[in-house]
């Protein structure tokens, strides 16, 4: 399994540290920057890692920056994507259980070992695939931003 990673300036820490975790897991990992403590615009790295899941590069997608919510609202406007912002291990699993998202945003804030704990329950949970929630993933993914 492909896994992609992004962050901005204040979560290349962080970034560094999960890839170690993630490989230890036996996954595949793309780095998708940024390189540096040095400051960045998010969006182009969260778009990057939104157009490998769009272009069927990677599997899921994980994105750290300050607060989480910038480069989950950047790479939500790719079409394809389902960016949730988490905070915790619940969360993940549900977004996970209920909407299938590709794709996670956290802060760095969160601190290391919360990291490990959500990548590990997004990555492990599975969708539901119940009708009421294919269904409204569809609505979700079939949505055109210009409606």
């Amino acid at each position: 399994m492909k896994i992609g990673i992004a962050n901005d300036h204040r979560g290349y820490h962080m970034k560094e540290f999960l890839k170690i975790y993630l490989d230890k897991l036996g996954y595949e990992i793309i780095d998708y920057g940024c390189d540096s403590e040095d400051p960045v615009d998010y969006p182009k790295y969260a778009f990057m890692v939104g157009e490998a899941i769009r272009d069927k590069k990677i599997d899921f997608g994980i994105l750290i920056c300050g607060s989480g919510i910038g480069m989950s609202i950047a790479c939500n406007k790719v079409k394809g994507v389902r960016c949730a912002k988490v905070s915790d291990e619940e969360e993940a699993k549900i977004t996970r259980i209920d909407n299938d998202s590709n794709v996670i945003a956290m802060s760095y804030h969160i601190g290391n070992e919360q990291a490990e704990n959500i990548v590990y329950a997004f990555l492990h949970t599975k969708f539901s695939d119940l009708e009421r929630h294919r269904r409204r993933v569809e609505m979700i993914d079939n949505y055109f931003n210009d409606n």
